[in-house]
């Protein structure tokens, strides 16, 4: 069947998860205050800012069978992310729910930051949601504003995102810089490709006629320390580790995330660890080609 699909805050993740719905034979709208990024992708584009929701009718937004809620804070400050998520997710479901046919389901993309573990603890979607960050507890706020809403909700939270584009850590390897071995950070990461497949599985889930559940952790199959990774990928770029980095304090969490009620749906994973993942952004990036002598 068709679906019309309608992604909110259509950036990097929202484009890419647009082309593989198109691939699929459904029609992709995509909303964002700049739609010249979605010439020639095939996405319908919409022009609005979340902003323009505020008291707004139902008219403003078109139907959708799914609405995915991907939006990207403007800065990491408090206010950012309070537009962002918790008063933006808000608005759009006060509009969805005044359709006369509301979407079968509203996805909110968040982050595993809500979970603030620091020792290394493994978590799932029962853990606590306990960040004491404002970014982890407003993500937390707007969760639960889609959990409570009449509309049916889920929340898929991601980990650390990588992928074509974003390549920051290997920008960082490649200057000779890798994580401190001690004190133990766990890093969780997700490739952009599995964010996307993930979200495409679960619409094909719920169409299938399976029950969704409120929340999903989208993370691969191997939480690593973040200075295994770094010395992973300095041996893949022949580079040597010439200084250590500490991380700033405001990210020292440390936990190991449970992915298995996603697989439990079925899902398999295009790149389960971050060797696969990283291996493919290296190539795709020419990091390789770069460092041949």
């Amino acid at each position: 069947m068709k679906l019309t699909v309608l992604i909110i805050g259509c950036g990097d993740i929202g484009i890419n998860l647009g082309r593989e719905l198109l691939e699929e034979g459904h029609q992709v709208i995509g909303m964002r205050r700049n739609v010249e990024a979605l010439k020639g992708t095939g996405i319908k584009p919409l022009k609005l800012d979340l902003n323009d929701l505020e008291d707004a009718d139902a008219k403003i937004l078109p139907h959708a069978d799914y609405v995915v809620y991907t939006v990207s804070a403007d800065r990491f400050e408090e206010s950012a992310y309070q537009t962002a998520y918790p008063e933006g997710l808000k608005r759009v479901l006060s509009v969805m729910e005044q359709h006369k046919a509301p979407p079968r389901r509203v996805f909110f993309v968040s982050s595993t930051s809500v979970h603030g573990q620091q020792e290394g603890e493994v978590v799932n979607e029962e853990s606590p949601a306990d960040s004491t960050s404002f970014s982890g507890t407003l993500m937390c706020e707007a969760e639960q504003a889609l959990i409570n809403h009449s509309l049916p909700g889920t929340v898929v939270r991601f980990s650390g995102i990588y992928g074509p584009g974003r390549d920051r850590l290997i920008h960082q390897v490649a200057e000779g810089r890798v994580a401190a071995i001690t004190p133990v950070v766990y890093s969780n990461r997700i490739h952009r490709d599995d964010c996307t497949g993930i979200i495409a599985h679960l619409i094909r889930y719920q169409e299938s006629g399976e029950t969704l559940a409120d929340i999903y952790l989208g993370s691969d199959c191997e939480p690593v320390t973040m200075h295994n990774v770094m010395i992973w990928l300095a041996k893949q770029l022949k580079v040597e580790a010439t200084e250590t980095m500490q991380s700033p304090l405001r990210r020292r969490t440390s936990k190991r995330c449970d992915n298995q009620r996603i697989l439990n749906t079925g899902y398999q994973f295009r790149f389960p660890s971050y060797r696969e993942g990283y291996a493919q952004v290296l190539k795709e990036g020419g990091f390789l080609e770069l460092n041949k002598v």
